[in-house]
C-alpha cells in the first residue's frame, strides 16, 4: 500500500514536469518561429536582429518561469544529452521529448491559425547545400550544450546564471548563423514548422545534426572535467 501511494504522489509531479516542457517549447516556438513570421509579414520590421534577440529572450525567460519545475530541456537533444551523461533517467526521455514536440506542434498550428496565408512559418532551410548547414547545426548544438551541461551541473551561482548563459548562447549563434543554416538547435523547433507547413523538404538536417553535436558536448564536457 506503501509503494501504491508514493507511486500515485508521483504523478502529478511527473505531469507537472511534462506541463513545464510543453509549456516551455510551445513559447519558445511561438515567440521564435513567430517573430520570423511577423517579420516576414510587416516587411522586415522586426529585423534579423530582432529575431535573433527573440529566440534568445524566449528562452532564457521560460528558464527562470519552468528551470525549478522540469530542468528546462524544451529540445529533445538536450534531453537525450543529459541522458548520455547520467543525469536524467531513460523513461523520462520519450516523455520529455513528446511533451516538446506537441508544444511546438501546437504553436506551429496556432500561427498557421493567425497567419493563414504565411507559406513557410518559420520553417528552417539551409541558403547552402546541405552539408554546410548540418555541419553548422552540428556545432552549434555542440557549443550550446557545451554551456548547459556547465552551468546546469556547476556551482549553485552558476545556476543563477543558467538562463542568462544559455539565452545569450542561442541570441549569439542565431544572429551569425541563421542566415545560412536558420540556426535552429533543436530538432522540434524545425520539425513543428515543417509539418504544419508541409515544407519537410531538408528536414533531416535538423532531426540529426543537434543530437550529435550535443551528444558530443556531453562527451567532451566528461573528458574536460574528470581529474587526472
Amino acid at each position: 500500500m506503501h509503494a501504491l501511494r508514493a507511486g500515485d504522489a508521483a504523478k502529478p509531479l511527473k505531469m507537472r514536469k511534462y506541463l513545464a516542457e510543453f509549456l516551455g517549447t510551445f513559447a519558445m516556438v511561438f515567440c521564435g518561429t513567430g517573430a520570423i513570421v511577423i517579420n516576414e509579414e510587416s516587411n522586415g520590421a522586426i529585423t534579423h536582429l530582432g529575431i535573433a534577440i527573440t529566440f534568445g529572450l524566449i528562452v532564457m525567460v521560460m528558464i527562470y518561469a519552468l528551470g525549478s519545475i522540469s530542468g528546462a530541456h524544451f529540445n529533445p537533444a538536450v534531453t537525450l544529452a543529459f541522458h548520455i551523461s547520467g543525469t536524467f533517467e531513460r523513461k523520462e526521455v520519450l516523455p520529455y521529448a513528446f511533451s516538446q514536440l506537441i508544444g511546438a506542434i501546437v504553436a506551429s498550428g496556432l500561427l498557421r491559425f493567425l497567419f493563414p496565408a504565411n507559406t513557410m512559418l518559420g520553417a528552417t532551410m539551409p541558403a547552402g547545400s546541405e552539408w554546410q548547414a548540418f555541419i553548422f547545426e552540428f556545432l552549434l548544438s555542440f557549443f550550446l550544450m557545451l554551456v548547459i551541461i556547465h552551468v546546469a551541473r556547476g556551482s549553485k551561482e552558476q545556476g543563477m546564471f543558467a538562463g542568462l548563459a544559455i539565452g545569450a548562447t542561442v541570441l549569439l549563434e542565431a544572429l551569425f548563423a541563421g542566415p545560412i543554416c536558420g540556426a535552429s538547435m533543436n530538432p522540434w523547433r524545425s520539425l513543428a514548422p515543417a509539418l504544419v507547413s508541409n515544407h519537410t523538404e531538408h528536414i533531416w538536417i535538423y532531426l540529426t545534426a543537434p543530437f550529435f553535436g550535443a551528444a558530443l558536448a556531453v562527451l567532451i564536457y566528461k573528458f574536460l572535467s574528470t581529474p587526472d
